[in-house]
């Protein structure tokens, strides 16, 4: 497991921290391994009765690493055989409460990660923001589908189409979110949280979790979109979009068509 992904196990509660602060927690296809075999083991493990995530440092998570992508693609690397998708399917079948501390930054994956946890904390100030578009991609982790129903098409295009970032507050009231704190106590009220759900009947929420989400529509839906994001990753949209990235620039798409 890499040491960017860290795990502990107590009181019923298997925390995974992103560790990765000095790139803000940017994830590697190294990292969605350990994520994935973490999550898998949160599901099949009696021991575990919640699983939390949350970010070292001063942000959740800036997304997929883009360096890490660049080479991917240039490999020719299909995005279903990546290890991200592993951990999708981890998050889709994953039957057990989750729960998210969110502080700083959530950005593409860190955003979509939060819509399949069951309760999720956020600091007032956090910004949370999906610029799949912004890099000429498109939605993953089934969140063309958990996106719009949490809060509506519209605010749901907007945040895919402008790639633009709400504050904690507004993820509060559009209901992203189930409390927004200052961010010291972010942590503090996602444990308690986690350790409230972790004393109640874990087979009866297990069961309630089943039936409030559809995990085969969900990893179906998951796969479309990965067939998506792969012709997209691979277009000279992308590219485009990728260098203007790595450049610090604004990306120019006024030849695509």
């Amino acid at each position: 497991m890499t040491d960017h992904i860290l795990t502990t196990l107590d009181g019923g509660i298997l925390t995974i921290t992103l560790a990765r602060p000095g790139k803000k927690n940017a994830i590697t296809q190294a990292m969605y391994s350990a994520l994935a075999e973490a999550t898998e083991r949160a599901r099949t493990d009696d021991t575990v009765r919640v699983l939390q995530f949350r970010g070292e440092g001063d942000s959740f998570s800036a997304g997929n690493d883009i360096a890490d992508f660049i080479a991917l693609g240039s490999q020719g690397a299909q995005a279903a055989d990546m290890p991200v998708f592993r951990f999708l399917k981890a998050l889709a079948d994953l039957d057990k409460p989750a729960v998210a501390a969110v502080r700083g930054r959530a950005v593409g994956i860190g955003l979509t990660l939060l819509l399949h946890c069951d309760m999720v904390v956020v600091a007032e100030d956090a910004l949370l923001s999906a610029p799949f578009i912004n890099l000429a991609l498109a939605p993953e982790a089934a969140s063309s589908l958990l996106l719009p129903a949490l809060i509506g098409h519209q605010r749901a295009f907007e945040m895919f189409a402008l790639g633009e970032a709400i504050d904690g507050r507004t993820a509060l009231a559009w209901g992203l979110a189930n409390r927004a704190v200052p961010a010291d106590q972010v942590e503090a009220t996602a444990q308690d949280l986690a350790a409230k759900l972790a004393l109640r009947a874990p087979n009866s929420i297990r069961k309630t979790k089943q039936l409030m989400r559809d995990a085969e529509h969900l990893w179906a839906l998951m796969q479309r979109e990965g067939e998506a994001f792969g012709s997209q990753m691979r277009s000279p949209e992308a590219m485009e979009a990728f260098m203007a990235f790595s450049q610090k620039r604004a990306p120019d798409f006024s030849k695509a068509g």
